[in-house]
């Protein structure tokens, strides 16, 4: 049987997972990176109590099973003694071990018996599968990438992943140097080609604290290295180079630029306030170099990358350590824009807008605040994607029976389509001349496989069949369509998620003169996510 498909409409209430109100706190867009940074304070490492209680491992766990991100960076992980749980720095071995308990649980061969608290306790179907520990530290704490994406080699240099800046000789505006007493990581993710133009590359900042000018100096200095290396090696400072002035030492070299749609998200706690400090700080050096608003910035095209500007969704405060902003993340906007930039904490969010991996915690609305001394900042970012559109089908409706309706749809073949229902709203139909009849809503959605889902449907338009076709359910349908325009404010051939419409298309009856009529239409779609 070939059959044909049907229009349909995304029904955002059934689909959308972000409405903070009602306790959802997932991507609204499925294609959508999130993104986020926390500093845990400690809490993830060997010695840390994994019961299930009120402890600040658990509470991290469940945290992060709520928010469900794609990529997480995190700072301050390691520290037993910080921790108050034990002595000494977790190594890179180690504490990759405890990274694999805290998202999947298993035997814990440091405190013994079983992990009782850990991501997937509440995130059964979530995971994040690749991990990348530095070997530098601060003698305390490490920084980590974790990711749902591969990483892999993007710019030639047969490496994925920066343990740290290499030396950068002091020059322009460079202060020279690395990425400071903690250091800065990069990892280069691959994004499924089916779906993205490009990939990505996630940094990690855990910039020196402390007030004072020496403090400020070494954040700065750090910060500048890292817009030196961000547009010199990645981008190529514009020449389609990498390192073309031989500033960076970077070993084995890289071979090319990053390609064009990948995008660097970078993001940490940076330790100082750009709202609030007077000067030009560590935001600002890493997102516009020397030049706030000028032609050295770090995007891909040099101008200035975006810092975010989240807020608590309840307090509407920017603050992200006591009253604060010190947690940070930063991307490219020429190629990647943010759907939202989020701080969340559990206090000040009302109690029926807690995630419910919260259910059960002793007093949640402390949550948060037990996790970490830090709130946790993300964004879902909108990236380029595949201009994906299915091939044209065509579809045939009929029906012979003395009334003409309802029409039975039929359908099969790819994209497959469920949960959808055409509903005929009016319809003209008179012997030998064309009717006009309406279908629609329809509401569904369509998988197309590898885990992202159709986020809209175009219509190519209004058509008029030229010549007339006949088929019945289970004919053949194929004929020239003429179009006409698309529906009045929808865009050339689109239809919005959220949107809806009464498709129209004519039709002629071919038995003419019969006492009933037998209604023939065919009608085509394009599906585009």
């Amino acid at each position: 049987m070939r059959v044909a498909a049907l229009i349909f409409l995304l029904a955002p209430a059934a689909t959308a997972q972000w409405s903070p109100s009602s306790g959802q706190w997932g991507k609204s867009e499925v294609t959508d990176v999130r993104v986020a940074t926390w500093n845990v304070r400690d809490a993830i490492c060997r010695t840390a109590n994994k019961a299930d209680a009120a402890l600040n491992w658990a509470a991290c766990a469940r945290t992060i099973a709520a928010l469900k991100p794609d990529v997480l960076i995190l700072q301050e992980c390691a520290d037993n003694s910080g921790n108050g749980t034990g002595t000494g720095i977790d190594s890179t071995t180690v504490l990759s071990n405890v990274l694999e308990l805290f998202i999947h649980g298993g035997a814990d061969p440091y405190n013994g018996g079983q992990v009782e608290a850990y991501v997937q306790k509440w995130a059964p179907d979530y995971d994040l599968p690749y991990k990348y520990v530095p070997t530098i530290s601060d003698s305390f704490n490490r920084n980590v990438i974790l990711s749902v994406f591969p990483l892999g080699d993007l710019n030639g240099d047969g490496r994925s992943t920066l343990n740290d800046l290499p030396n950068i000789s002091s020059s322009t505006w460079a202060a020279g140097g690395d990425g400071g007493v903690r250091g800065v990581q990069f990892a280069e993710l691959q994004l499924p080609d089916e779906v993205y133009l490009g990939d990505m590359v996630i940094g990690n900042a855990h910039l020196k604290s402390g007030g004072g000018n020496a403090n400020h100096t070494q954040r700065v200095d750090a910060a500048s290295n890292v817009a030196y290396y961000i547009d010199h090696l990645y981008n190529g400072a514009g020449t389609g180079t990498p390192d073309p002035d031989n500033m960076i030492s970077d070993s084995p070299p890289a071979s090319s630029i990053l390609p064009a749609d990948t995008a660097i998200v970078i993001g940490g706690d940076w330790n100082e306030d750009e709202g609030s400090n007077g000067d030009k700080g560590p935001a600002e050096w890493i997102t516009a170099a020397l030049t706030v608003g000028g032609t050295d910035g770090t995007d891909r095209d040099r101008s200035d990358m975006t810092y975010d500007s989240a807020t608590h969704y309840f307090t509407n405060s920017g603050d992200t350590l006591g009253s604060n902003k010190y947690d940070y993340l930063a991307w490219q906007d020429s190629i990647t824009s943010p759907r939202r930039e989020v701080i969340f904490h559990s206090q000040g969010t009302p109690t029926s807008a807690l995630p419910s991996e919260f259910d059960g915690y002793p007093n949640p609305p402390f949550l948060s605040t037990v996790a970490s001394d830090h709130k946790l900042v993300f964004t879902d970012l909108i990236l380029p994607l595949v201009d994906y559109c299915d091939e044209i089908y065509e579809y045939c409706i009929g029906s012979s029976n003395s009334t003409g309706f309802p029409a039975t749809l039929y359908w099969s073949g790819t994209p497959s389509v469920t949960g959808g229902d055409f509903t005929l709203l009016a319809q003209s139909a008179l012997p030998n001349q064309f009717g006009l009849f309406y279908y629609g809503p329809v509401q569904t959605q369509v998988p197309f496989g590898h885990g992202y889902r159709c986020v809209g449907a175009g219509l190519l338009g209004i058509f008029r069949l030229n010549p007339p076709i006949q088929c019945d359910a289970f004919g053949d349908g194929q004929r020239t369509l003429d179009w006409g325009s698309a529906p009045e404010g929808s865009g050339p051939g689109e239809i919005r998620p959220g949107e809806t419409w009464n498709f129209q298309f004519w039709y002629r009856d071919p038995a003419a003169g019969s006492p009933g009529f037998n209604l023939t239409a065919a009608l085509a779609v394009k599906f585009c996510r």
